[in-house]
């Protein structure tokens, strides 16, 4: 589905890559041929050879955190989650993220702090920390060429580090893919902001950006056209797929706190080799394909992926690709799947995926209780070489999960086996606040 070669030669390298289409026009644009070069260049530098050490220490604060907090939190036990239930007590942070900041009632003083509670590959992403704040008061989008100030998109294509609040509660509906540049935060916290019935976010080619308490549904395609996407540059884009979040080429990544349904293509895609990256407390409902990472078979540089999914809620009306993985490494820990109709977890081209502590509750479809999914055209000569790993996982309603690698497990890794993860019977206090939260300045969130 796509139409060029990534990071060959930056003298080949289209300007415009769109959504996950990889759409494009003009070939020559040399701002956008040094972008990709320098792209290529922090994504090597950002990898990290010793994964296992990002996978212990997740793991290690995760169980801190619920040490600390077993005062607080009164005991679960079923597979329902309940969640049209409203909580009423007191504020409750399970998990390490949380713990950071959810319950200081003077979080909005400093919300620049919030950029230091990250956990995972994606910690190293400051956003727009040590920048100005910006507010977002207009909720406008008309005009993609010279983009109105106060408006989400005037802020995000502003060149320096940038933290973007906004005045009020409001809805957004973007006419084209919402370009951005790098050191910026999208944080909602304090308002219910939410991105429906127009185009999502593109992060291309560009580092440290966080995305925070936000709501996205019904994204839809885009068609192509002129977009400015810095001060200084403007440029033909070709129509993005629909995708709510579509990530290209870059690195050093957080998403917190999104809730998200019902859009055109994926929910959140990483493709071309970004990486550095963390998914966390993310609610995904009603949608079809949610997390694509890796876009191509002949993408090669996706072998440098590394990526974090932690105490994510996948809910109701879900059907596959949660996530979807192409090469690179993947940890998935205390997450809480409890719907698909198709499979929860796939892969190919030798992805390594670390399962731990997650839960598991399958479909009541018998051919459907499988979590895992290699893709057809990959034989089982070839994909029981990959390292796919299950440990302290809880299976429900007849789940299981078909392991590859080493038959040992964790022990391919052996850091894994000295600090194990949190067990799959705490994911529900640990995702029980997934999803936009409904935060007051001056009060706990």
């Amino acid at each position: 589905m796509f139409l060029f070669l990534f990071f060959i030669s930056a003298a080949l390298i289209p300007p415009t890559l769109g959504a996950p289409n990889y759409n494009h026009s003009d070939s020559h644009d040399v701002y956008w041929q040094e972008r990709a070069a320098m792209a290529r260049a922090r994504i090597l530098e950002a990898y990290n050879p010793n994964p296992e050490t990002i996978v212990t220490d997740i793991n290690q604060k995760t169980k801190e955190a619920l040490v600390h907090s077993q005062s607080e939190t009164a005991p679960h036990n079923g597979t329902r989650r309940n969640l049209g239930k409203k909580y009423l007590g007191p504020c409750v942070a399970t998990n390490p993220i949380d713990r950071c900041w959810r319950c200081n009632p003077n979080w909005a003083l400093n919300r620049q702090r919030y950029a230091d509670c990250a956990q995972g590959f994606g910690a190293g992403a400051i956003g727009g920390k040590y920048g100005p704040i910006y507010v977002v008061s207009d909720s406008s989008d008309n005009d993609v060429m010279n983009p109105k100030p106060g408006t989400l998109r005037h802020a995000l294509i502003q060149p320096g580090p940038l933290w973007i609040i906004f005045s009020q509660s409001m809805s957004i509906r973007l006419n084209q893919e919402l370009i951005m540049t790098s050191n910026k935060t999208i944080d909602g916290r304090g308002a219910l902001v939410q991105i429906t019935g127009g185009a999502g976010f593109t992060i291309q080619y560009v580092n440290n950006i966080i995305i925070t308490n936000i709501k996205m549904t019904n994204i839809v395609a885009s068609p192509g056209g002129t977009i400015r996407d810095s001060v200084n540059h403007f440029g033909f884009r070709g129509g993005s797929d629909g995708d709510a979040i579509n990530i290209f080429g870059s690195h050093n990544i957080w998403i917190d706190h999104l809730s998200m349904s019902g859009g055109a293509d994926g929910l959140i895609d990483a493709v071309m080799g970004s990486t550095a990256i963390t998914i966390s407390n993310c609610h995904f409902v009603r949608h079809d394909k949610v997390l694509l990472f890796g876009g191509r078979d002949m993408d090669e540089i996706d072998s440098k992926m590394q990526i974090t999914l932690a105490f994510n809620h996948f809910g109701k009306h879900l059907v596959q690709r949660m996530p979807r993985c192409r090469r690179g490494f993947f940890h998935l820990v205390n997450n809480d799947y409890t719907h698909w109709l198709m499979y929860a977890i796939g892969g190919s081209h030798h992805a390594t995926i670390i399962s731990q502590g997650n839960r598991y509750i399958a479909p009541p479809l018998p051919d459907k209780r499988q979590v895992t999914h290699r893709e057809a055209d990959s034989p089982e000569s070839e994909w029981r070489k990959w390292t796919w790993v299950t440990d302290k996982d809880v299976f429900l309603n007849g789940a299981f999960f078909v392991p590859s690698g080493d038959p040992n497990g964790a022990a391919t890794y052996f850091a894994l086996e000295k600090i194990r993860p949190a067990p799959g019977e705490q994911v529900y206090d640990l995702t029980r606040f997934a999803g936009e939260l409904k935060c007051i300045e001056s009060l706990p969130c």
